[in-house]
C-alpha cells in the first residue's frame, strides 16, 4: 500500500489535469481529484466543496495515509474545516500539504510511488519548489535549492564519504530528461544507500531533475557516493543510454 493523494482546486479540470499528470508517473499511488463546486442539481462550477473534498479523502484512505493538496486559500479552509470534522483516528492518518499545486502533487506522487512514509510524501510535496529564470524561459535551481543545507557548487561530488562513482551519457531521446523520465531516476535511486547528484542537483528529486530542461543531445552528468554509489550510476547510465524506453 502506498500513501494516496487527493487534489483540490477551484477548477474540476485543474484538478483532473493534475491528477492526470502525477499518474503517469505513479500508476500504483491513488490520486483523486476534488474540484470544483455544485449544489447537487447544476453543472459543476467554480469553487470548492466541503463534500468534495470529504469524499476524496475517504476515496484515497486506503493505504499508508492521505496527503491533501490545494491551490488557492478557500481550498486550504475547505480542506481545513473537512479535517475538522473527520475522526481523530482517521484525522492523524491525514495530512495537508503547504505545497505547489502541481509541482508538489508530481513531488509527491512520485515519493508515495516509492512506498515512503506519510511524512516524508508531505515533506517532498513542500520541497518542490522550481524557479524560472525570465531572461532564458528555462526552468533552473540554485544549488543551495537543489541540496538544502549545502553550500557547494553545481558539479562537485557528494561529500557523504566511503565510496564514489560517477559517469556521464548524452540523452538520446526526442523529449528529453522530461517528467517521465525524471520521474524514473528518482523512483528508481530512492531506496539505494547512496547520494546521487545529476548536473548538480538531488537526483532524487523529481522536481529537480525535470527543473534541468536537459533536451535530447544534451549530456548526463551523474555522481554518486556511499555504499550503493556504484549502483546508482549503473542504473543512471542504462536508463540514459536506454532512452528511458522512448524512441530516438
Amino acid at each position: 500500500m502506498s500513501v494516496g493523494l487527493v487534489i483540490v482546486s477551484h477548477s474540476a479540470k485543474i484538478a483532473e489535469g493534475v491528477v492526470e499528470l502525477a499518474a503517469q508517473m505513479a500508476p500504483d499511488v491513488v490520486l483523486v481529484a476534488a474540484g470544483g463546486a455544485d449544489d447537487g442539481e447544476g453543472p459543476v462550477r467554480i469553487g470548492t466543496s466541503f463534500d468534495r473534498v470529504q469524499a476524496g479523502i475517504e476515496q484515497a484512505s486506503g493505504g499508508d495515509g492521505v496527503v491533501v493538496l490545494t491551490d488557492l486559500g478557500s481550498a486550504v479552509m475547505t480542506a481545513e474545516m473537512v479535517l475538522e470534522f473527520l475522526e481523530p483516528s482517521a484525522r492523524d492518518r491525514v495530512r495537508l500539504a503547504q505545497a505547489a499545486l502541481v509541482e508538489g502533487a508530481v513531488a509527491a506522487a512520485v515519493q508515495a510511488q516509492g512506498g515512503s512514509s506519510l511524512d516524508e510524501v508531505v515533506r517532498a510535496a513542500e520541497g518542490a519548489v522550481v524557479s524560472i529564470r525570465p531572461e532564458e524561459l528555462e526552468p533552473f535551481v540554485t544549488h543551495a535549492a537543489a541540496a538544502p543545507g549545502s553550500d557547494a557548487a553545481p558539479g562537485t561530488s557528494p561529500s557523504s564519504g566511503g565510496r564514489t562513482a560517477s559517469g556521464s551519457w548524452t540523452l538520446p531521446n526526442q523529449m528529453g530528461l522530461h517528467a517521465r523520465p525524471a520521474a524514473v531516476l528518482a523512483t528508481g535511486l530512492a531506496d539505494l544507500d547512496a547520494e546521487v547528484t545529476v548536473n548538480g542537483v538531488d537526483g532524487k528529486s523529481v522536481m529537480l531533475l525535470m527543473s534541468l530542461g536537459l533536451g535530447q543531445g544534451r549530456t548526463v552528468t551523474a555522481e554518486a557516493s556511499g555504499p550503493d554509489a556504484q549502483a546508482a550510476v549503473d542504473f543512471i547510465g542504462q536508463a540514459v543510454e536506454s532512452g528511458f524506453g522512448e524512441p530516438a
